[in-house]
């Protein structure tokens, strides 16, 4: 299912054994636009350290009663690898954290899960030594940061990032939600991260290669209707670009 990123925020995190806390916001890399972590906003539990939980860990959205269902027990997340408040995730963080829970690491492979091209709750990952602390690894980046970004398309400013809509299904940001009405009485509409040609991130402006005169056309997105296929049909073909979801029948098939 689609949902955005900031409807998600502040839902309650169901453990095994109880609520853990509710997110707080989501870390995703820049190369496959995947969530990689749920940040958790634990209160007095375990304060004094960022609380990371992997979409491995995610088993269900549970929207009428806003919960988020989370396959971990209290005892394993309190004894996870620390991961201070004021520091970044490096490589070498995620390595300890990923060994720790036996999860396939994503970034071993050249699909967005690693060796899969959609998430694939394996077990018994197979332990690789842990390389030397490096310096942080700058493909991760926060929902949280990003909203705000100044959206460039080929001849200008259109407009900034306002929102994420998120496939729970895989965790994959499928679309960037760009209001457009700070530089022309426009609307809202949804960008594809396939459809962004560069991101300056010290400038904190993303650049499409798309005109404003085709975004200004494009399908408006109502926030208060669900994302459809019919309306996901509809903006791919203004822009005459095939869907991701062509791209995942695809692999569904390869895989039986």
């Amino acid at each position: 299912m689609l949902d955005k990123i900031k409807t998600l925020e502040g839902y309650k995190l169901d453990s095994l054994d109880g609520t853990i806390g509710s997110v707080k916001e989501f870390f995703f890399d820049d190369k496959h636009w995947t969530i990689r972590y749920l940040v958790a906003e634990t209160g007095t539990w375990l304060e004094d350290r960022q609380v990371l939980i992997s979409p491995y860990a995610l088993t269900f959205v549970d929207k009428e009663a806003k919960t988020i269902a989370v396959d971990l027990s209290k005892k394993q997340i309190e004894d996870s690898p620390a991961l201070d408040t004021d520091k970044p995730v490096s490589r070498h963080y995620e390595e300890t954290f990923y060994q720790y829970y036996g999860w396939q690491t994503y970034w071993d492979g050249p699909f967005a899960w690693g060796n899969y091209p959609y998430l694939a709750r394996t077990e018994n990952a197979e332990k690789k030594s842990i390389q030397p602390e490096k310096s942080w690894d700058s493909h991760l980046r926060s929902t949280l940061d990003v909203t705000g970004h100044t959206i460039l398309a080929t001849d200008g400013e259109i407009g900034h990032v306002e929102d994420f809509i998120l496939d729970d299904d895989n965790w994959m940001i499928r679309y960037l939600v760009v209001d457009t009405r700070n530089w022309w009485p426009g609307k809202k509409v949804l960008i594809s991260p396939r459809w962004i040609d560069a991101i300056t991130w010290s400038e904190s402006s993303v650049r499409l290669n798309l005109t404003r005169a085709a975004i200004e056309s494009s399908p408006e997105y109502a926030e208060s209707a669900l994302v459809t296929r019919a309306y996901e049909e509809s903006l791919h073909g203004h822009y005459n670009r095939e869907g991701y979801w062509v791209e995942k029948q695809t692999a569904k098939k390869k895989s039986h």
